[in-house]
């Protein structure tokens, strides 16, 4: 009984932090973390999971039960905690759970309908010092669509990106009036802070919400003073490599 709970306390431990290790390593060795973490990040995560497996490593020169022992006479039966116990086997079970999906689940951008509803009704705003820069000078080549998102949401002179060339790829989303919006998930660290950037596209038919399309054409700025853009074409493609913009 005291060897099975040592060995669940130690994949509990060093278990769970190995796979997730393995993990990290995997998608970094295939191009794939990136779906996952700003690459800016991957020297660091990677790092981190070499070290775990080091870590890992060593520690099979602990014996069982070598966490519990701390020099002091305890009773660490925890039959006589059945809360505790309860609580301890259902997180080990959802932690396990989740780390084993890791491994038998192929990795994934986040959906369409996610961006849908992370829309909070009014844009986030991605721009630095550098891009705001940038659009003042009428330098917009590099811009991508969280760039884009921020001089719509934020300009107070909508004609000086009247004619503005450009080439966005992203996904679709509903937009207004039967438009479609181009929108993409920038993400600043991971994920979890994942947040859509929508450009109004005007005068085309919806494609289906979450297709991925590259769209080539004009900034306009319509009667309204709102900027949208005007397709010469627009491209269905497949998802890209890297669907994020950072």
């Amino acid at each position: 009984m005291r060897s099975g709970r040592f060995i669940a306390t130690r994949w509990l431990g060093v278990g769970l932090a190995t796979v997730l290790a393995v993990v990290t390593i995997s998608l970094a060795v295939t191009g794939r973390l990136g779906l996952y973490i700003n690459p800016d990040s991957s020297w660091f995560a990677v790092s981190m999971a070499v070290l775990v497996l080091v870590g890992a490593v060593a520690s099979f020169a602990l014996p069982l039960g070598a966490e519990e022992d701390d020099g002091h006479d305890h009773d660490h039966d925890q039959s006589r905690h059945p809360v505790g116990f309860v609580a301890t086997v259902a997180g080990g079970v959802v932690a396990s759970g989740a780390v084993v999906l890791t491994l038998v689940l192929p990795p994934a951008s986040l959906s369409a309908e996610l961006a849908m509803a992370r829309d909070v009704g009014a844009p986030p705003l991605f721009a630095g010092a550098d891009v705001v820069t940038l659009a003042a000078t009428g330098d917009t080549s590099s811009f991508g669509v969280g760039e884009w998102a921020t001089v719509f949401a934020t300009t107070t002179n909508p004609d000086a990106f009247d004619g503005d060339p450009i080439t966005l790829t992203g996904f679709v989303t509903p937009g207004e009036g039967g438009d479609f919006d181009l929108t993409r998930l920038v993400i600043t660290h991971c994920v979890i802070d994942a947040q859509p950037a929508s450009i109004p596209v005007t005068g085309e038919p919806l494609p289906d919400t979450g297709q991925w399309v590259t769209v080539t054409g004009t900034v306009r700025a319509n009667p309204d003073g709102r900027l949208e853009i005007d397709p010469d074409t627009v491209e269905l493609i497949d998802e890209p490599q890297d669907p994020y913009e950072y």
